[in-house]
């Protein structure tokens, strides 16, 4: 089914599942997804992220039935790669993690956006054994891989029951997509011209990942980060916080993504919380251009030397 764009898809999803659907969420993850899973008042429950699994945790931490009776459901929410921290399933684990979710009593609601920024970027639908009888939910959209955010075309993959009550939904909730954007969008899925965007987004974001990963190693931070995506997963050296680097870059007219945003945890009503991800932020490097890299990371370095130095961290 088609939407506008790829949030509405998950939105959309969310707000229709059964009461004794049980959603796991990585602790890490794509900040809107905390606010779509309060808005449509899903029972979520949040799969420790930590630097000792490395945030990347095991298929089977998404299906543990540890306390769960009989009757429960279990949609695990992955956004694959991961935004924030670039991990990504692929090969014989995504192949695993198909099979849970194709289990009984379990599902999967798998967000693609950034499958192409991966080398051998394989969906997880290549794995998929019998759609029609599973709860497989896989999105994607056109705003990162293809490159047209503003066209608003987004898609779910799911069996014809699945999708049918979307499509019943849309007809008096949502509406369709625009004729013209979805004309446009077809054409941008051209194989031909699939084949050659999917190359040029792998080869340039995989450099690009490279290269601001190895200036953030020297300057001494943690780097986290996956094979995928167009973001660096990276942590300050204890007695610094995130926050502070963020409102410091901003008096520059740059900016992070703080881990507080990025927390599955912390309460959607903002009260008192402490997130274990104080120290941790997200590196967006998906919209910049080659030839600002030296200026980028001079910037960057400059803020973050002088807070490291004022903070009297050595």
């Amino acid at each position: 089914m088609i939407f506008a764009g790829g949030r509405p898809g998950i939105y959309t999803i969310l707000n229709f599942l059964k009461s004794q659907v049980e959603v796991r969420i990585g602790n890490v993850e794509w900040p809107a997804y905390l606010d779509i899973l309060a808005q449509t008042k899903t029972n979520f429950k949040v799969v420790p992220f930590t630097k000792e699994n490395n945030f990347h945790p095991p298929n089977s931490d998404y299906y543990d039935r540890t306390g769960l009776n009989a009757a429960t459901h279990i949609l695990p929410v992955i956004s694959n790669p991961s935004n924030p921290t670039g991990h990504t399933r692929a090969g014989a684990e995504l192949e695993e993690l198909i099979g849970m979710a194709e289990s009984s009593k379990n599902g999967i609601l798998l967000d693609e956006a950034y499958e192409w920024f991966h080398d051998g970027a394989v969906s997880g639908m290549k794995y998929v054994k019998d759609l029609e009888s599973s709860n497989v939910f896989v999105t994607g959209a056109c705003t990162k891989g293809l490159q047209c955010p503003g066209i608003r075309v987004g898609w779910v993959v799911a069996s014809k029951k699945n999708i049918e009550t979307l499509s019943n939904y849309s007809s008096f909730g949502m509406g369709g997509v625009s004729h013209p954007s979805q004309q446009y969008a077809v054409k941008l899925l051209e194989p031909e011209r699939v084949k050659k965007a999917k190359k040029a987004v792998q080869d340039h974001y995989g450099w690009q990942r490279k290269r601001y990963g190895d200036a953030f190693k020297k300057l001494g931070l943690g780097v986290y980060t996956g094979d995928g995506g167009f973001y660096h997963w990276l942590e300050l050296p204890a007695g610094m916080n995130s926050k502070e680097l963020n409102e410091r870059l901003f008096e520059k007219g740059a900016a992070i993504l703080c881990a507080w945003d990025c927390d599955m945890a912390r309460p959607h009503d903002k009260s008192e919380y402490t997130t274990p991800y104080d120290r941790f932020f997200r590196f967006s490097f998906g919209p910049l251009l080659p030839e600002t890299f030296e200026d980028d990371i001079k910037l960057f370095s400059e803020v973050y030397l002088q807070y490291k130095k004022d903070a009297g961290v050595s």
